[in-house]
């Protein structure tokens, strides 16, 4: 093999792994995001989880940002918590930070 095909396996390499983890990260971001959608519809213990793992399981079949954004959209109207785009948008980003830091500190 040669020493351009082993740095092409390489980039391939380091591709899956940063897919995997983004995958993980965007996953871990779907949770808190329902744990938080749960606590601002006053929902706490185990109807606060099963919220959160609704929100997982429609990250993994859909995983873009528009489709998470438009179910915590439609919770939040359901709950009649009254919250702006840019708020949900907002909390979106933080807790996809949150998630990376925690999958990199390996939590």
């Amino acid at each position: 093999m040669g020493a351009f095909d082993e740095r092409e396996e390489g980039f391939e390499k380091r591709f899956a792994v940063e897919e995997a983890l983004n995958f993980k990260a965007r996953a871990r971001r779907a949770k808190l995001l329902g744990l938080w959608a749960a606590e601002l519809a006053g929902k706490s213990g185990a109807d606060a989880e099963a919220h959160a793992k609704a929100l997982v399981a429609a990250q993994v079949e859909k995983s873009d940002d528009e489709t998470l954004f438009a179910a915590l959209r439609a919770d939040l109207d359901r709950a009649g918590v009254k919250i702006s785009d840019h708020r949900i948008r907002r909390k979106m980003e933080e807790t996809l930070a949150t998630a990376r830091a925690e999958i990199a500190a390996g939590r």
